[in-house]
């Protein structure tokens, strides 16, 4: 067992970090698209969003880590840092360090989105997109889980609802503000 530790958090802490950046990403999307209305807080809404956030960094680090301390497959520190310099599964390896930069980019223009232009703080954010698709593609195709069935049709349910909410949210907030301009002709 003691020899296993690390592998063992190494994958819990990769498992619940890809777990929090979808519930993150899916919470983001509720909130953008004002789906409880004014049933629950704005505020209450971004809090939530921002904490699942931040324990996704949380895990990812704690991911990476055990990573470093496990023995099994020997990574250094330019291993989990520079992208294709592992030479344990270089290319999956190299879209959790991809994933990584992301979901750092992402937290940190976040932190500073009062100091920033609205226009590179959502383009910015926008990447989560691309973060969800990063880390779902390391999480099919390195480690233990990389075979087995269920993750992989667990990923890719998920990826049609966050595609489905997100084409969604274009949607509604393209679309025509028609019924207000009806309202306002008719005297209402």
């Amino acid at each position: 067992m003691a020899s296993h530790f690390w592998w063992y958090v190494t994958r819990a802490g990769g498992l619940v970090a890809w777990g929090l950046i979808v519930a993150s990403s899916v919470w983001g999307l509720l909130f953008a698209m004002r789906t409880f209305g004014r049933r629950v807080t704005s505020a209450w809404m971004l809090s939530v969003h921002r904490y699942l956030g931040a324990l996704a960094i949380v895990f990812t680090g704690a991911h990476v880590l055990a990573v470093v301390a496990d023995n099994f497959v020997h990574f250094d520190l330019a291993d989990v840092l520079v992208p294709m310099a592992a030479s344990w599964h270089p290319l999956a390896v190299a879209w959790g360090i991809v994933g990584m930069y992301l979901l750092v980019t992402i937290e940190v223009t976040s932190l500073l989105r009062l100091h920033l232009p609205a226009r590179v703080w959502r383009g910015t954010h926008l990447l989560s997109y691309a973060l969800f698709a990063v880390v779902t593609v390391h999480l099919l195709t390195a480690g233990t889980d990389a075979d087995d069935v269920l993750p992989e049709m667990l990923a890719i349910g998920i990826g049609v609802v966050a595609v489905f909410l997100g084409a969604l949210l274009l949607t509604w907030r393209s679309a025509p503000r028609t019924r207000r301009k009806l309202a306002s002709t008719n005297g209402v």
